[in-house]
């Protein structure tokens, strides 16, 4: 079933009543409330927002992902459900289990189809693609060339060309926009993961001990793409670098986007569910192929 987002921009006290979200507004007063069945993630974007304290224990059973804004109104932290899966324990345990070999066989894929997207993406806009089909072709197992870094540089001086653009998380504009998209496709993921009873935490590349969603970040990689492509089209038409209303509207429908694999087309966060589960399938030793989607337009 497809889930919707949520987005509270407004100062509100949420609560949970007869299985609904309630929403009290906290300037008009108004009450309103919301079926969660449909519901798949919640994004807060205001900080005076209060809750109950049963609140958050509801949401993680109907599996939905909650995630806060900073004061910059970028998505910065993150609950979800870790007990959404009948076999859990087991394939948490396969999962710390998997070997050093099979994780790099499978950083290589994820490495290789990212780039493969980035390709896709540049030749769908007109970019020149020739260098990036290239480091598909030579990235080595586990990456150990870092071809990934090296495609990056020539993907984002191509992508915005003239616009001495450097991609840096706390870079010069149209890099909000992207870290904005980046966090709504991580808590996408993240949600993914958790209900295919992988643990968030545990990566096959990533391993920052501060970081609690380093699978979240090695899974969306390939998805990056489907994030460039929805802001440089606001970008284009908006003529903003600014994180409006109107882009926020545009990029929550990221979870309902198109993507296209060898056989079907299913959703942003059916597709990511089909990565996950088949990462479950390499841990339990059933396969060694992670189900990355092809960028296609």
């Amino acid at each position: 079933m497809i889930k919707r987002t949520l987005l509270i921009e407004s100062e509100h006290h949420l609560s949970i009543k007869n299985e609904q979200l309630i929403l009290l507004n906290k300037e008009s007063g108004e009450i309103k409330s919301v079926c969660l069945d449909d519901v798949g993630f919640i994004v807060l974007d205001n900080i005076a927002t209060t809750y109950t304290g049963y609140l958050f224990s509801f949401l993680a059973q109907k599996n939905i992902a909650v995630c806060f804004c900073d004061k910059n109104h970028t998505p910065s932290t993150m609950l979800l459900n870790l007990n959404s899966n009948t076999t859990q324990a087991q394939t948490f345990i396969a999962q710390a289990e998997m070997k050093d070999t099979l994780k790099n066989k499978l950083w290589k894929q994820t490495i290789q189809q990212k780039i493969q997207n980035q390709a896709n993406f540049l030749k769908f806009i007109g970019k020149n693609d020739t260098a990036l089909r290239r480091f598909v072709k030579t990235v080595k197992t586990g990456d150990s060339t870092n071809r990934e870094a090296q495609a990056s540089k020539y993907y984002w001086n191509e992508l915005f060309t003239g616009m001495n653009f450097t991609r840096e998380r706390y870079g010069d504009p149209p890099n909000n926009l992207l870290n904005y998209g980046y966090a709504v496709i991580r808590a996408v993921m993240a949600r993914a993961i958790a209900g295919s009873g992988l643990h968030p935490t545990l990566g096959i590349k990533h391993s920052n001990k501060y970081n609690a969603f380093c699978l979240a970040d090695d899974l969306m990689e390939p998805y990056r793409v489907y994030v460039d492509d929805i802001v440089m089209k606001y970008i284009e038409y908006s003529k903003s670098l600014e994180i409006t209303k109107e882009f926020k509207k545009v990029i929550l429908k990221l979870p309902t986007r198109d993507c296209k694999f060898k056989n079907v087309t299913r959703p942003l966060m059916i597709a990511m569910t089909m990565t996950s589960a088949s990462l479950v399938k390499c841990a339990l030793g059933e396969n060694e192929i992670i189900n990355y989607p092809e960028f296609l337009e």
